[in-house]
C-alpha cells in the first residue's frame, strides 16, 4: 500500500522551487552542483511546511521536463534526499516526502511554541503578546459572578449571548456604524468566523481574491477548504492597496469572496485610506463579490497622532457586499477565543443555522469576561496597555535590527503588531531554517504568498522587546552569516538559554 496521502504535480512544485532565491556563495565558495540545489530547494519546502509531509512527488522525468533540467539531475536530487530521510519511495509506488527521525513535524502555519520551547528559542512567528493583567483576572472574575444564572440553561447559544450580541452592535453604533444584535455573531476566534464564511459563501473550487501578501493562516485555511486563491499584489511601503490590481481581478475573475485586512494589514502594517476602502467597495459590489474585511488589528494604532478612517462597512449601507470580522485576540488576548461576525441579518441568519454541523456555539465564561470588560470600561483600559507595550516592542525591534543588519529593508508601520522585512537578496526560507539552528523561529515571506512568492521577506511581529529584542536581532544576524556562507547543517554552536 502507498505511504503517501497527498500529491505534487509537476508544474505546481516547479513554481514553487523556480521562486526559491538561490543560496548566496560564500567568498571563493564554488557554486553547488545542479542536483544538490534541487535536493536543497526540495527539502525546504518540506520543512516550511508548503510541501506537506507524505506528499507523493512527481516521477524524475516529468519534474526533468517542468524544471527543464535532465532526468539525472532529478535522480540524484532524489537520491540525495533519500539518503537525508527527507524522502521514502518503494517500486510501484512512488517517492514521497517524509521528514528524519527526531526532526519535528514542519508546520504549514504559524502556531506558537509549546512553553517548554520557549527556555532556548526566541519565537517571532507567532505574532500574540501575554495577557493584559490585571484585566484579565478581572474580566474572568466578572465573568464567574454572571455565570450562575446561565449555569441553568443549556449553555449553548449558536449565534452568542444575547447580551454580548448587543454589546458588540453598541459598539459598532458608537463608530457610527448603526448596528442591531440582529447583525452580530460570536465565534470561536476570527479563524472561526472566516472558517464558517467560506464554508458558506466559497465551496470546493471557488475562488477567493486575496491581498499579496496577506494573513498566513488565513490563507492555509483557505486551500484546507478547497478555494482557488487568486493573488491581488498591493502597493510598495505602507501604500496599502492598489486599487487597479483590484478593480482587474474583481472584474476579470469573479470571485465569489474578497479577503482583506484594512487595518494594519497582516503582515505588511498598511493601513487603507477612506478612498481605498470607498473603491473596493464599489468594485465588489460590481463584481457580485462578498468582501470579508478583518478587523482584528483596528484597535492597535500605535502612535498617538493616527487618525483611523471609517469602518469598510461604513461605505456598504445597505449591507449586501461587506462581511466584518472581529476578535478579542490581537487587542486583548489570544487566549480569550472571542471572535464575532456583523453581517446584514439573513446573513447572520444563514451562518447560525450551518453552525450547527460545526462547533454549537462558543464557550460562555470567555463571552462574559469579554462582554464584562467591554460594559465596565475594563476593555479599553487594557487595550490601552497593549499598544503601550506593542509601541515599546516595536521601537526596539526596529532599534536592533536596523543596528544588526543595516542592509535589511522596511517600513514602520504607525499599529499592527508585524514588520514585514525585505532580507537584502537572501532567501526567507533560508533564513527560517537557519534561525532554528541558532535559537530564533522566524517565519519565512513564502508563508504569506500564493505559490512561492516572497522568498526575499520576512515577518517580525512586536512580541519581544528590551534586551530580547536585541538577542533576537543577533541571532537572526547570525542566521544571516549562515545563509551568506553557505553552510550545511550541524557543526553550529547551540543558542543559550535565554528566559523573557
Amino acid at each position: 500500500m502507498a505511504q503517501w496521502t497527498s500529491a505534487v504535480g509537476p508544474a505546481q512544485l516547479a513554481r514553487q522551487l523556480q521562486a526559491q532565491q538561490p543560496r548566496p556563495a560564500g567568498p571563493g565558495a564554488r557554486k553547488p552542483p545542479a542536483y544538490r540545489a534541487l535536493a536543497d530547494g526540495i527539502r525546504l519546502l518540506v520543512l516550511e511546511g508548503r510541501v506537506p509531509v507524505a506528499a507523493r512527488l512527481p516521477a524524475e522525468r516529468e519534474l526533468a521536463v517542468a524544471l527543464t533540467v535532465s532526468r539525472t539531475t532529478v535522480a540524484a536530487a532524489y537520491e540525495a534526499l533519500r539518503a537525508e530521510g527527507f524522502l521514502e519511495s518503494r517500486r510501484g509506488a512512488g517517492s514521497w516526502t517524509a521528514v528524519p527521525a527526531g526532526n519535528p513535524l514542519p508546520a504549514r502555519g504559524l502556531e506558537p511554541l509549546p512553553p517548554e520551547a520557549l527556555g532556548s528559542l526566541i519565537d517571532l512567528g507567532c505574532a500574540a503578546l501575554p495577557a493584559p493583567e490585571p484585566w484579565l483576572t478581572r474580566g474572568v472574575q466578572g465573568a464567574l459572578e454572571e455565570l450562575p444564572p446561565y449555569a441553568h440553561t443549556h449553555g449553548d447559544y449558536p449565534a452568542g449571548l444575547p447580551a454580548l450580541r448587543q454589546t458588540l452592535a453598541d459598539r459598532y453604533t458608537a463608530r457610527g456604524i448603526p448596528t442591531m444584535p440582529e447583525q452580530i455573531m460570536v465565534t470561536t476566534g476570527a479563524m472561526g468566523a472566516i472558517d464558517a464564511i467560506c464554508h458558506l459563501f466559497a465551496g470546493r473550487g471557488e475562488r477567493i481574491a486575496v491581498e499579496s501578501p496577506s494573513y498566513a493562516n488565513i490563507l492555509q485555511l483557505m486551500r484546507e477548504a478547497g478555494a482557488r486563491l487568486v493573488p491581488v499584489a498591493m502597493s510598495e511601503g505602507l501604500g496599502s492597496w492598489d486599487m487597479s490590481r483590484w478593480r482587474q481581478v474583481l472584474r476579470d475573475a469573479a470571485p465569489r469572496l474578497a479577503y482583506v485586512v484594512a487595518d494594519f494589514h497582516n503582515p505588511t502594517g498598511a493601513l487603507a485610506d477612506e478612498d481605498q476602502r470607498r473603491q473596493l467597495v464599489d468594485a465588489a459590489r460590481s463584481a457580485g463579490t462578498v468582501l470579508v474585511v478583518d478587523e482584528t488589528m483596528t484597535e492597535l494604532h500605535l502612535d498617538d497622532d493616527v487618525e483611523m478612517p471609517r469602518p469598510v462597512c461604513a461605505f456598504d449601507p445597505a449591507g449586501s457586499t461587506v462581511l466584518t470580522v472581529g476578535s478579542a485576540s490581537k487587542a486583548f488576548w489570544a487566549g480569550m477565543r472571542i471572535g464575532w461576525v456583523r453581517a446584514a441579518p439573513d446573513v447572520i441568519r444563514s451562518l447560525v443555522a450551518a453552525r450547527a454541523y460545526a462547533d454549537l456555539g462558543t464557550p460562555v465564561l470567555e463571552q462574559l469576561g469579554v462582554n464584562w470588560l467591554m460594559g465596565t470600561g475594563g476593555w479599553e483600559e487594557a487595550v490601552s496597555l497593549r499598544r503601550a507595550q506593542a509601541r515599546e516592542n516595536r521601537d526596539a525591534l526596529v532599534a536592533a535590527v536596523r543596528r544588526e543588519l543595516p542592509e535589511w529593508e522596511f517600513s514602520v508601520p504607525r499599529g499592527g503588531l508585524t514588520l514585514w522585512v525585505r532580507t537584502g537578496g537572501l532567501s526567507g526560507s533560508r533564513l527560517a531554517e537557519a534561525g532554528e539552528r541558532v535559537g530564533v523561529r522566524v517565519p519565512s515571506g513564502p508563508r504569506f504568498g500564493v505559490d512561492g512568492a516572497f522568498e526575499g521577506f520576512i515577518r517580525l511581529p512586536f512580541t519581544v522587546g528590551g534586551p530580547v529584542a536585541d538577542e533576537a536581532a543577533a541571532r537572526l544576524a547570525a542566521a544571516a552569516r549562515l545563509v551568506e556562507s553557505g553552510a550545511a547543517g550541524g557543526g553550529v554552536e547551540p543558542p543559550r538559554s535565554f528566559v523573557a
